[in-house]
């Protein structure tokens, strides 16, 4: 049977698409993610030494994230996906085989490593192998749907990482980690790419110096550049923090697992609203920025279990927001510098969040976590305001 052009297309969306959610899905499915801090206390690391891992794991991301996305636009996108989760694999592997401070801080330097090579390139490649269909217009609702797959992944990885412990302990979590990232990388081998690497020879570092030339040169860029870490960084610090803030509500600990579901679905919510949203204008995306940030305030500031309502609605609108943010960057990068320039947005919420760690902790020592995340909602205000005022100058609240 001969396929028409339709729908030649719309199985080419269907098979991109379908390897995006599984790929993300596999991605976040780490069973050791609720475990690992109790195997490096099990093995006798201090405080201390805990907290310079995380440093560590924080450290190679920031370093690795914009070299990598050059790499990616100088050779092969999908190649970046599926060496990255191999290296994390490694990393597990290394974490149950032979337990001691050097092998957890190679094992996160593996790790990030391989989270910064699939930073960038994912999006890049996604949006590209959409656009060479004709169906560009679907990238916000794929990318939406991936990152809610990320959260069900991280939900149901809490949910089995205790009965799978109690079976075979960090033996068991861990070979469920491995075959996890096995299968992530296993599945990115599956990505389409009819982009060729850069010809010429072009190292990355030429990538990268383009990249940023461009940058420099187009000032609606650099505003959708800025855009992704003012509007990601902030929530997805406080994140972290949610558990305590939902003990402070004063429920019993056996409830606060259920009280975090309910933030994550608004989460996950707002995900899966990023294609009906595409259309929003700037003003659109202000509004709804300073509709979540009010709802954080109040929400967190209640102090009560109903007020972790509103702060999941206002969860919901921030990862909405940031799927949105993407979609603004992606419409204005050129193919040959989109990794780059996407992982460079990445680097910018990583340094915030990092910020934004150090301003909690100062914070917190200070003041309920409920007052803090209420603070934390006027840079959400400060950017609605920044949107608006960027839209009247422009005279228009047409989609970017």
């Amino acid at each position: 049977m001969t396929l028409s052009p339709a729908r030649v297309p719309a199985t080419g969306v269907r098979r991109l698409t379908a390897t995006l959610y599984a790929y993300a899905f596999l991605d976040d499915f780490v069973l050791l993610y609720p475990v690992y801090a109790l195997l490096f206390a099990d093995t006798g690391l201090s405080l201390w030494q805990i907290s310079s891992l995380f440093a560590l794991w924080s450290l190679t991301g920031v370093v690795l994230e914009v070299p990598s996305g050059a790499w990616a636009d100088a050779v092969s996108r999908r190649l970046l996906l599926w060496v990255g989760p191999l290296l994390t694999a490694a990393g597990f592997g290394l974490w149950v085989l032979v337990p001691s401070y050097w092998a957890f801080a190679l094992g996160f330097v593996l790790w990030g490593a391989g989270g910064a090579l699939g930073s960038g390139a994912l999006e890049a490649l996604v949006y590209e192998e959409l656009d060479r269909l004709g169906a560009a217009d679907r990238y916000p609702r794929a990318m939406g749907r991936a990152h809610a797959a990320r959260l069900v992944a991280t939900v149901l990885a809490v949910g089995l990482a205790g009965p799978v412990f109690a079976t075979g302990g960090y033996t068991a979590v861990g070979a469920a980690s491995v075959l996890a990232a096995l299968l992530t990388a296993a599945t990115a081998t599956r990505f389409p790419e009819h982009r060729a690497p850069t010809a010429g020879g072009d190292s990355w570092t030429a990538t990268l110096r383009s990249g940023l030339a461009a940058a420099r040169r187009d000032r609606s860029l650099r505003g959708a550049l800025l855009l992704v870490p003012a509007v990601g960084a902030v929530w997805g610090a406080l994140d972290e923090y949610t558990p305590l803030l939902v003990r402070e509500t004063g429920v019993p600990d056996a409830l606060v697992p259920y009280l975090l579901m309910l933030i994550w679905a608004g989460a996950t919510a707002g995900s899966l609203l990023a294609g009906r949203a595409a259309s929003l204008g700037t003003n659109g995306l202000a509004a709804m920025l300073a509709c979540a940030a009010l709802a954080l305030a109040v929400g967190a500031g209640a102090g009560t279990p109903a007020g972790l309502a509103l702060v999941a609605l206002a969860f919901g609108g921030f990862q909405l927001a940031t799927v949105l943010a993407d979609v603004r960057l992606q419409h204005r990068l050129q193919d040959s510098e989109r990794a780059t320039l996407t992982s460079l947005a990445g680097l910018g919420t990583d340094l915030s969040t990092v910020a934004v760690y150090g301003g909690y902790a100062i914070l917190g020592g200070a003041a309920a976590h409920g007052t803090v995340f209420a603070v934390f909602a006027v840079p959400y205000l400060v950017t609605a305001l920044l949107l608006s005022r960027a839209a009247r100058a422009g005279g228009s609240t047409a989609r970017p």
